[in-house]
């Protein structure tokens, strides 16, 4: 998203986001598997100012997709914005909520999650839009400061440049899910969890998501099965509604730099071999 002051995503950030979505340039497929691929784009080099001693490796982008050949693309967009179910279906979520509202499509948002131990756990503040264009759906986000919900000592604030999801039917009663993350985790990772994200981690987040998709119908028919603010913004009523001006752009120089290069795999420090 653009630089400067806070601002709604409009048509041409939602484009850009596609375009990133559907490209093939610049990626590196990194699995592939049943319907499943993932890719990632490392940073570049930083030359010979690099600081090899802190194996510096950050995951800069990386790109998932998957084709559900049962699950309807509204279905999914259903999952992605239904709060309550969310915590049924999300293992790693500590906790998840709205904060406000900036238009009938864009809200503010808390969630802090679980990493792999025995690294720290993340959270961040979000500013969130979603759009529906012709039966394809999208949701964007991207870190903002909010004077409320100020860094966590016992959390790691992360920054999502741009993150987002791409749900394009294929069918009345299929679709295919594009998950993108551009974010900066605040800190040097290891290798390993490099590794361990595109092969295994984002595999694993997709088939979560499938089967929630899979479930959502017959949950939703006994929780508010009415009930679909990000469909209905009259059922948004209890949230309010904040100006941009209360927001800032969240910047990587404000936040705490955690390194944790050296910190090894739980299970490798118990003794067990890598698969």
């Amino acid at each position: 998203m653009a630089q400067g002051s806070v601002k709604v995503p409009d048509d041409s950030d939602f484009s850009r986001f596609q375009g990133q979505c559907e490209s093939q340039e610049g990626w590196v497929n990194k699995y592939s598997k049943s319907g499943m691929e993932v890719w990632i784009d490392l940073p570049p080099p930083t030359g010979a100012h690099h600081d090899r001693s802190q194996n510096q490796v950050k995951i800069h982008k990386i790109k998932c997709r998957m084709a559900m050949k049962d699950v309807s693309a509204a279905s999914m967009y259903d999952v992605l914005h239904d709060g309550e179910y969310r915590r049924k279906w999300d293992t790693n979520v500590i906790e998840s909520f709205d904060i406000a509202r900036i238009t009938i499509n864009t809200d503010v948002g808390y969630y802090s999650c679980e990493c792999p131990k025995p690294l720290k756990n993340r959270d961040v503040v979000t500013l969130r839009s979603w759009l529906v264009k012709d039966d394809e759906y999208m949701i964007i986000n991207s870190s903002v400061k909010h004077p409320k919900y100020p860094p966590r000592k016992d959390l790691v604030r992360a920054i999502s440049i741009l993150t987002g999801f791409l749900i394009k039917p294929t069918g009345p009663n299929s679709c295919t899910f594009t998950y993108l993350c551009q974010a900066d985790p605040r800190g040097s990772l290891p290798k390993w969890f490099v590794n361990k994200a595109s092969q295994y981690l984002a595999p694993q987040v997709l088939k979560k998501m499938h089967r929630a998709g899979q479930c959502y119908a017959d949950w939703k028919q006994s929780n508010s099965p009415n009930k679909k603010p990000w469909l209905h913004p009259e059922q948004s009523a209890p949230l309010p509604f904040l100006s941009l001006s209360a927001l800032d752009i969240q910047r990587t120089e404000s936040l705490e730099n955690v390194d944790e290069s050296a910190v090894r795999e739980e299970r490798e420090s118990e003794g067990e071999e890598d698969n």
